[in-house]
């Protein structure tokens, strides 16, 4: 079951692309998610959850909390996208919104299988593998197939 909160006073992420994301990720990873929030958010409280959960009185981009590892009926967890630093970070790099939204959720998806970057070669990988879903997801909202993501080699 996947759940889709929206904590933002005003900004928007589509629930059909966030369904279309997290789908393209757990099937190119081979993954299963038994239960999945995500929440949209923003600044105030991310830095609320930052500070509450982690330990961090600072504003982040995306926060992912790995709830359960079941190998019979998949993962849990909770996903938070800082919906503000979306925005800023679609103007710093160029680039549009959803996409910018679309590259968060893939990072919090990515930390919920167990990808980490807290080395520059893990940020590197992470980054390569979100790069991946990117283009996944683009060249079928492009071909209009009704499936998530185009199929491929998924580890390529």
């Amino acid at each position: 079951m996947i759940v889709v909160a929206f904590d933002h006073p005003f900004l928007r992420f589509s629930r059909k692309e966030t369904f279309r994301v997290v789908q393209c990720v757990l099937h190119g990873e081979g993954a299963v998610v038994s239960h999945l929030s995500v929440v949209f958010t923003n600044n105030r409280h991310i830095r609320q959850v930052n500070r509450q959960f982690l330990g961090h009185d600072a504003v982040t981009d995306v926060i992912t909390f790995p709830i359960a590892i079941d190998e019979e009926h998949g993962r849990e967890g909770e996903i938070y996208v800082n919906l503000d630093r979306a925005r800023l970070q679609a103007a710093e790099f160029g680039i549009k919104f959803s996409q910018e939204t679309s590259r968060l959720l893939i990072h919090g998806l990515l930390h919920l299988l167990d990808y980490d970057d807290r080395t520059s070669r893990q940020k590197g990988e992470m980054t390569k593998r979100e790069d991946h879903y990117l283009k996944r997801l683009s060249k079928v909202g492009q071909a209009s197939t009704g499936r998530p993501c185009k199929n491929e080699s998924s580890k390529s």
